[in-house]
């Protein structure tokens, strides 16, 4: 098992540990973390902030019932899956606990926890646009987005956003189905099929030779200023961050429902892969608001893309990216590939983190094979990666409450993914 590190932050580089600088697997616990009560109201964004996430996401119902009436009943949502004891046992290693998947790799629509970030903010956008054009009539359904007024207002505008491919996906995925032209850019390690099937959608991608920041440095540039364009910039998007933090009322009721307590004697850990930050950022955002020091987030990184924690181990005075230390950002998991991460979240999440876990690519693809043959449960490699993490993060949890805490392990993509794909994945595993 890695060794646990534990640091004070400071801006400099030299403050991170040097098993992160060698990619090698480790578990940071942040030094930060302090009670929610006293982090919570000095943040910029708050309750009502999430809340009126909710709504205008409950506003949007009828519109999403019309437009994929085969696979939404008004809200994007995803299945809480329990895992049976044996399985849930090898995950935590024995640590003990139970362990239930929240199934985004499953989510509705796009098949991604993009969706929630994506599509919401392309929502926004829409709605934005129809107040100032004078069509929204007090008491009009919002399923009338969908009608030939409203798409010829949205016709006349351009989204564009720049992705590794999920976040493009539903991006391109909701603008496209309202009538918006879109624009994908996509850095070097964005999968062909990710590319393809933007095209199929009749949006244009734009590829890039540079990573995933230059992909959204370009879009960003690109789009600056224009009043007939919006850029969806996942590195500093407080609707993509709201969209993200609704997710957290979901996962409350489905506990609720299921019948499992959180509270200081039944602690819950929310395992959350991390690229740039938003969506992890987003959900443990939301979760802290809802459940306080009973939750804690766990954001699980590739063992060369852990920009999250490389940003909080040196600080917030200035962004630092996994460059600065000598990684080489390479990795399987490419929704996780990613230099430098959200400053946006950085700074919202830094006292709210409980930790950040590395992993290596071999042991995402040997629980992406673990998970398919024991749970049929399809993930993507990015998605595996908090089943890669839990086991060594539950270790360090007080031997006295082990028995009693829930790990929630949130996968974020699969569902799409060709089977030619995902069979060559299953046998790297």
């Amino acid at each position: 098992m890695a060794g646990i590190v534990e640091m004070q932050n400071s801006p400099r580089v030299d403050r991170i540990p040097v098993a992160v600088k060698q990619a090698c697997p480790t578990i940071w616990i942040n030094p930060a973390v302090a009670d929610s009560a006293s982090v919570l109201p000095d943040l910029a964004l708050g309750k009502a902030d999430v809340d009126g996430a909710v709504a205008r996401w409950q506003r949007f119902a009828p519109l999403l019932t019309r437009l994929f009436p085969q696979e939404v009943s008004g809200r994007i949502d995803s299945p809480l899956i329990p895992l049976a004891a044996g399985l849930s046992d090898t995950i935590l290693c024995g640590a003990g606990g139970r362990v239930l998947v929240k199934a985004d790799h499953a989510l509705p629509v796009t098949g991604c926890i993009k969706a929630r970030g994506g599509v919401y903010e392309v929502l926004a956008y829409a709605e934005a646009l129809a107040a100032q054009a004078g069509l929204l009539a007090e008491g009009r359904s919002y399923a009338a987005f969908a009608d030939p007024e409203f798409r010829d207002l949205f016709g006349r505008h351009i989204i564009a956003v720049g992705s590794t491919g999920n976040l493009g996906f539903s991006v391109g995925l909701m603008g496209r189905a309202l009538g918006f032209a879109v624009e994908v850019h996509m850095s070097h390690d964005a999968k062909a099929w990710k590319k393809e099937r933007l095209r199929e959608l009749g949006a244009r991608v734009v590829e890039h030779r540079g990573d995933y920041g230059a992909a959204v440095a370009a879009a960003r540039n690109a789009y600056s200023g224009r009043g007939d364009a919006h850029f969806v910039d996942d590195e500093d998007s407080v609707e993509l961050f709201l969209g993200y933090a609704a997710a957290a009322l979901d996962l409350e009721r489905q506990l609720a429902a299921a019948g499992i307590p959180v509270g200081p004697a039944h602690p819950l850990f929310v395992h959350l892969p991390c690229g740039v930050g938003g969506a992890p950022g987003g959900v443990a955002f939301g979760l802290k608001l809802l459940f306080g020091d009973s939750v804690h987030p766990v954001f699980v990184e590739p063992v060369a893309s852990p920009c999250m924690l490389v940003q909080l181990a040196a600080g917030l005075e200035r962004p630092v990216s996994v460059y600065d230390v000598g990684l080489d950002n390479r990795t399987a998991a490419d929704g996780l590939a990613v230099a430098s991460a959200s400053m946006l979240v950085a700074r919202t999440l830094e006292k709210l983190v409980r930790a950040v876990v590395t992993v290596p690519d071999d042991a995402l693809y040997r629980w992406l094979k673990i998970l398919w043959t024991e749970a049929g449960i399809r993930l993507e490699p990015s998605a595996a990666a908090g089943f890669a993490a839990a086991g060594r993060f539950a270790q360090t949890i007080p031997a006295e409450t082990r028995a009693a805490a829930t790990h929630v392990i949130w996968t974020t993509g699969g569902a799409h993914l060709p089977a030619e794909e995902f069979e060559a994945a299953l046998a790297r595993g």
